[in-house]
C-alpha cells in the first residue's frame, strides 16, 4: 500500500469535509486514471489517491486512521475491504474509460496480462470547441489488424486444421542445453518451426495467408464527453489490434486534440475573449452583443467603463468535464480611440477634459 499520508495524497487538510475530499479526488482521478494517463507512474498514483479517498470518505475508517494511522487501518481492514467499502460509481460512470471494478481487479491481480492481448492503438481526434459543448458522437476510421473471417483466426484453409508442432510439442518454446565443464546451461527460446504458435499450418488460408490476421480499416463510433479537454484520452476496449492464437484484442486510445479557436481562449471550463467599444459607449454606457458558443447574448456596459475592464457572462463557458455545471465566459473590453477627429469633436473632448 501507499506510503504517503492520505490527506497529503489528496492535497486536503485534516479537517476537510467529505465534499472537499470528494472534489479533490474527482480532480486527481480524472488526471491519473490509467485509461487516460499512460505514464507508467499513473497507475500507482491512481491507486494511492483511491486508497486515500476510500478511507477519508468513510466515517469509521477515517476515525481509525486519524487515531492510529495507516497501521490501524490495515490491522482492521483487508485491502479489499478498504476499497470495496467506498462508492466510486459516480466518478467512473461513462466518460470513455473503464469503471473502478476494472481498476480494482488490476490492483489485486486481475487484468494484468497485457502480453496475452493484442496491441493497443492510438488515434488522434481533432475537435473544435463547438464540438465539446455537449456530448457528441464522432465516427473515425482506424487501420487495424482483425481476425480473419475466412478461417476464424486459425490460419488454415476452411475444411482443414492446423497440426501440433512436432518440434516444440505445442508449447511454442524449445529448450537448448549446453554443457560447459561441470555446468549445464539451459536456454529456452521461441520455436523457429512454428514461430512460437505451437502449431503448424500445412494448408494456409487464402485470405490471410496463414497468420489468421488481416489488415482492415474499420469505422468506429466514438462518444466524446461534454467538456473534454485537450490531450485527454478516451479508451475503447477491444477496438485495438486482434491478438493471435485467440487472445483478446487490444484497446484503442483516442487522444483528443482541440483546435485553436479564432475568438475564445480556454482555461479549464472558462472561456475568455476580447471585444472593442467606442469612446462614447464607454463614457455613456451601452448595450453590446457578444458571441458565445451557445449563440449571441446582450452585455450591459455601464457608463464610465475603463479600458481593460473584464465582464463575466455566467454559465456560458464549457461543461465541467466529469462533473455538473458549466464554466463562465469572460469578456475583456478594449476602448477604441479614434485616430482622426473633426474640430468640433476636439472641442467637445477639450470641454470634457475641463469638466473632469
Amino acid at each position: 500500500m501507499s506510503g504517503k499520508d492520505y490527506y497529503e495524497a489528496l492535497g486536503v487538510k485534516k479537517g476537510s469535509s467529505k465534499q472537499q475530499v470528494k472534489d479533490a479526488y474527482r480532480k486527481l482521478a480524472l488526471q491519473f486514471h490509467p485509461d487516460r494517463n499512460k505514464d507508467p507512474q499513473a497507475e500507482a498514483r491512481f491507486k494511492e489517491i483511491s486508497e486515500a479517498y476510500a478511507v477519508l470518505s468513510d466515517d469509521e475508517k477515517r476515525k481509525q486512521y486519524d487515531a492510529y494511522g495507516k497501521e490501524g487501518v490495515y490491522q482492521r481492514y483487508s485491502p479489499e475491504e478498504i476499497f470495496r467499502g467506498a462508492d466510486f460509481s459516480e466518478f467512473f460512470r461513462g466518460g470513455g474509460f473503464g469503471g473502478f471494478d476494472d481498476i480494482f481487479a488490476q490492483f489485486f491481480g486481475g487484468g494484468q496480462q497485457r502480453a496475452g492481448r493484442g496491441e493497443d492503438l492510438t488515434y488522434h481526434l481533432q475537435l473544435k470547441l463547438e464540438d465539446v459543448v455537449k456530448e457528441t458522437s464522432k465516427e473515425i476510421e482506424v487501420p487495424r489488424e482483425e481476425v480473419c473471417g475466412n478461417c476464424k483466426g486459425s490460419g488454415a484453409r476452411p475444411g482443414t486444421s492446423p497440426r501440433q508442432c512436432a518440434s516444440c510439442g505445442g508449447s511454442g518454446q524449445v529448450q537448448r542445453v549446453q554443457a560447459a565443464g561441470f555446468t549445464r546451461l539451459v536456454r529456452i527460446t521461441q520455436c523457429s518451426k512454428c514461430g512460437g504458435r505451437g502449431y503448424v499450418v500445412d494448408s494456409p488460408c487464402r485470405e490471410c495467408g496463414g497468420p489468421g490476421i488481416i489488415s482492415k480499416t474499420r469505422r468506429i463510433r466514438v462518444m466524446v464527453p461534454a467538456g473534454v479537454e485537450d490531450g485527454q484520452t478516451l479508451r475503447l476496449r477491444g477496438e485495438g489490434n486482434a491478438g493471435e492464437n485467440g487472445v483478446p484484442p487490444g484497446d484503442l486510445y483516442v487522444m483528443v486534440n482541440l483546435l485553436p479557436h479564432p475568438v475564445f481562449k480556454r482555461q479549464d471550463s472558462d472561456l475568455f475573449m476580447e471585444t472593442r467599444i467606442g469612446v462614447v459607449e464607454a463614457i455613456n454606457g451601452s448595450e453590446i452583443v457578444v458571441p458565445t458558443l451557445y449563440g449571441e447574448v446582450s452585455l450591459s456596459i455601464p457608463e464610465g467603463t475603463q479600458p481593460g475592464t473584464v465582464f463575466k457572462v455566467k454559465g456560458k463557458g464549457l461543461p465541467n468535464y466529469g462533473a455538473w455545471g458549466k464554466g463562465d465566459q469572460y469578456v475583456k473590453v478594449n476602448v477604441q480611440i479614434p485616430k482622426r477627429l473633426t474640430g468640433a469633436q476636439r472641442e467637445l473632448l477639450k470641454n470634457l477634459g475641463d469638466v473632469s
